[in-house]
């Protein structure tokens, strides 16, 4: 497996892998998207028969964490949504090969790409304070120079040096007062506590973002929830190929031979129809495994009971922690299930607004109605004198294809759990969905006397506790996730956000894509680069621009800078003001144009 850069690579369709035919069968653990993906990877790129590929799923759907439903007895719900971006460039290679569910000539990609030009995202309103006014500074980051320089300090530290690092050891609590901050927390679910190693690798990754963070004009979304609009066209394709699908059968382990040079695994014991059952393997067969998942073990509440609360492994983490006692090479999981702090963020909830009596509290704030597969939020909106740091977010409407007119989805999260309420005097993990909606209702500014009949009569309310939400980011060091081919394996790889890969952010469809189509391609001798991370951080374009957006759109000489750099950025002015330097740094702002005489 190698890297590419460029679209040379990019549109060629590689031959057939002299590998493809000494592989008997494919196994893959799990059905969420870095499974989904790499099952397409192999028919498209290793031009591997469909009916060889087998995915067993505990849960009786696909899609892991890219969920979205419809719950008997409960309402609709999705657990959360990610936010994609241009540069998801083995996201966008799986989806141009992939057709949509709506119209059958065209790929995912290229009705997402039409939607998100006629419709771009935008928010008009990211932090509230006060119930529902919006913050004075709001599109402001409000940086000062020193968490400027903690930025740039993180940024270039080593990533070995920042084994077990949390975020609150590398800034001061300035840094955490500003705008950026809370921009940044509530856009990527990041907690001070978090991994520094992982908050370096967003900056680094989506640095070239900086200045569409505040408005969200660096975001782009699917027309549907992204079940709909990215997992059922990739198990649609799937179908049509003949791959097989065997819902709630359970892995309960896979064997490794560990101890000899070329390692492979050996067994794979699993649970199919409450049946116990062994398949043996030979060194041509192929185990793909999502090992750990941030959902496992979720609950759901309703309108009237909270979700229970719940530390049970489940299948994903339990496979992972018995890989790791076989063999070291599997990382240490533990890191990720059994740190996660008890304050955390643990709880979210889908709100179906069942007609429009909400709906003027929502455009007071976000200055739109819906309209069809238009922005409404453009994305999270945060309440920053929350307790529970609530925050949320309409999409584009109607949010599921099969969603009646004239009702609203709206998803909900809460970064702090184990505290009171401001309205409800309860944690956000003990209340029920009524509970949680008159607490969302009491910040949004609605009249108190009207908080109950809108909560009872006009919405409809499912919380979901989800134990591991936050695993992805527990601080780390290295070693402690598997590589996506653990060393010395030789027919097993490990896919999806707690496989380790070069450079990209986890919590993203592009990292279990990244994973999966690394791992085919060097299991099946794919002869073709996986597309590169995009190297934003490396082109000095995109550091000016940050430069000048972290400062709050100021040039050099506008910049809080100490006395001695001032004077230094005045004399490197004149400079080159009138050679190629100065040319390149007015084009992005850091310096004055030039006035004619």
């Amino acid at each position: 497996m190698y890297n590419s850069n460029g679209n040379y690579e990019a549109f060629a369709n590689p031959k057939k892998p002299a590998r493809t035919d000494e592989i008997k069968d494919v196994y893959l653990v799990g059905s969420g998207l870095a499974s989904l993906a790499a099952a397409a990877f192999m028919i498209r790129d290793a031009k591997f028969p469909g009916e060889k590929i087998h995915i067993f799923e505990e849960l009786p759907l696909s899609g892991g964490s890219l969920d979205g439903r419809y719950m008997e007895h409960r309402g609709w719900v999705v657990r959360g949504g990610r936010e994609m971006e241009n540069h998801f460039e083995c996201l966008w290679d799986l989806f141009r090969s992939i057709p949509s569910i709506e119209n059958k000539e065209y790929s995912v990609l290229d009705e997402f790409y039409w939607l998100n030009k006629q419709y771009p995202n935008s928010s008009h309103c990211r932090l509230i304070e006060n119930r529902g006014q919006r913050k004075a500074d709001d599109g402001k980051y409000v940086l000062s120079m020193k968490s400027i320089q903690e930025i740039v300090k993180l940024v270039l530290t080593d990533e070995k040096d920042l084994q077990d690092v949390a975020i609150n050891d590398v800034f001061s609590e300035e840094f955490f007062a500003s705008n950026f901050w809370w921009y940044w927390q509530t856009m990527f679910a990041f907690e001070d506590w978090a991994s520094a190693m992982e908050m370096r690798r967003y900056l680094m990754r989506f640095i070239h973002h900086v200045d569409g963070l505040a408005d969200f004009t660096a975001l782009k979304f699917t027309n549907y929830n992204q079940y709909e609009s990215l997992v059922l066209p990739l198990v649609n394709y799937l179908k049509a190929n003949n791959v097989s699908f065997e819902y709630e059968t359970r892995v309960d382990d896979i064997i490794v031979d560990s101890k000899s040079k070329d390692k492979t695994a050996s067994k794979i014991e699993l649970t199919r129809a409450g049946k116990k059952e062994t398949i043996n393997l030979t060194k041509d067969d192929l185990v793909f495994v999502t090992n750990g998942s941030i959902t496992e073990s979720s609950t759901y509440g309703d309108q009237n009971t909270p979700a229970p609360k719940t530390k049970a492994l489940g299948g994903s983490w339990n496979l992972w922690k018995s890989l790791a006692e076989q063999d070291k090479a599997f990382g240490k999981p533990e890191k990720f299930y059994d740190t996660i702090k008890e304050n955390s963020w643990f709880i979210s909830a889908t709100m179906t607004l069942t007609d429009d009596e909400v709906i003027p509290y929502m455009e007071k704030i976000s200055k739109r109605v819906p309209k069809p597969h238009q922005p409404v939020t453009g994305g999270i909106v945060t309440a920053i004198d929350s307790n529970w740091e609530l925050s949320y977010t309409m999409n584009r409407q109607p949010h599921f294809i099969k969603q009646e007119d004239g009702t609203y989805v709206v998803w909900f999260y809460a970064l702090l759990s184990g505290i009171e309420g401001n309205y409800i005097k309860k944690p956000v993990e003990d209340c029920t969905g009524k509970e949680i909606a008159q607490e969302w209702l009491w910040h949004m500014g609605v009249p108190e006397d009207k908080i109950e009949d809108l909560s009872t009569n006009h919405m409809i309310t499912v919380p979901v506790y989800m134990p591991y939400i936050t695993s992805y980011f527990q601080p780390r060091a290295l070693g402690d996730r598997p590589y996506f081919i653990p060393e010395g394996y030789t027919n097993l790889a490990c896919i999806g956000n707690f496989a380790e890969i070069e450079r990209d952010t986890v919590f993203t469809t592009e990292y279990s894509v990244r994973t999966a189509m690394s791992a085919v391609y060097q299991l099946f001798q794919v002869d073709r680069g996986v597309p590169e991370v995009f190297a934003s951080a490396f082109d000095l374009r995109t550091l000016a621009k940050a430069a000048y957006w972290l400062t709050d759109q100021k040039d050099i000489s506008e910049m809080d800078l100490p006395f001695m750099d001032k004077q230094l950025a005045k004399i490197l002015s004149k400079k080159v003001e009138n050679n190629f330097i100065g040319e390149f740094l007015t084009a992005e702002h850091l310096l004055k144009p030039k006035t004619k005489k």
